[in-house]
């Protein structure tokens, strides 16, 4: 499937209830998961310390911070749908996001976008889309969730 292009509200209405596609397969190194542990200064053994997670953690290597794995949305976000004509979007917001599966270090994960609701507010366009992080070759996804944006069209 092809890159959804979307270039009005009218357009986005029309896509509710779809599931748009999947992204490409991403793999979570143990650099990312440094890296963002700096940023954060989450620096908890169980995503940072390679020797003790595989001694002690039940995963059997380091894992991923959960909202490492949701930071990852918006690049992959892009490759699924890219709506055209927008002079602002705003992250309204996420709801009932759930965590299900630990991303273990060097799992690749991929995303697949539904289009839930598509509301107009006065002009601005409110769309509600169910945001999943699959694991390949595991049955649970990492998360699942809906994410809410605000596409102020020209």
């Amino acid at each position: 499937m092809a890159k959804t292009i979307i270039n009005s509200l009218d357009e986005f209405k029309a896509l509710e209830g779809e599931v748009l596609d999947y992204s490409g397969y991403l793999k979570i190194t143990q650099e990312m998961i440094n890296k963002f542990a700096d940023a954060t200064m989450d620096h908890q053994w169980i995503h940072v310390d390679e020797e003790r997670a595989k001694k002690e953690s039940q995963f059997g290597s380091t894992i991923a911070h959960g909202y490492l794995t949701l930071s990852i949305l918006p690049p992959l976000w892009w490759e699924i749908m890219e709506v055209r004509n927008v002079k602002m979007l705003v992250n309204y917001g996420i709801d009932k996001f759930k965590f299900n599966e630990a991303v273990r270090v060097n799992d690749e994960v991929r995303l697949k976008v539904k289009v839930l609701r598509v509301q107009d507010l006065r002009g601005i366009c409110k769309a509600e889309m169910q945001a999943t992080l699959e694991i390949k070759d595991r049955k649970k996804p990492a998360y699942t969730g809906t994410i809410i944006f605000l596409y102020h069209f020209k």
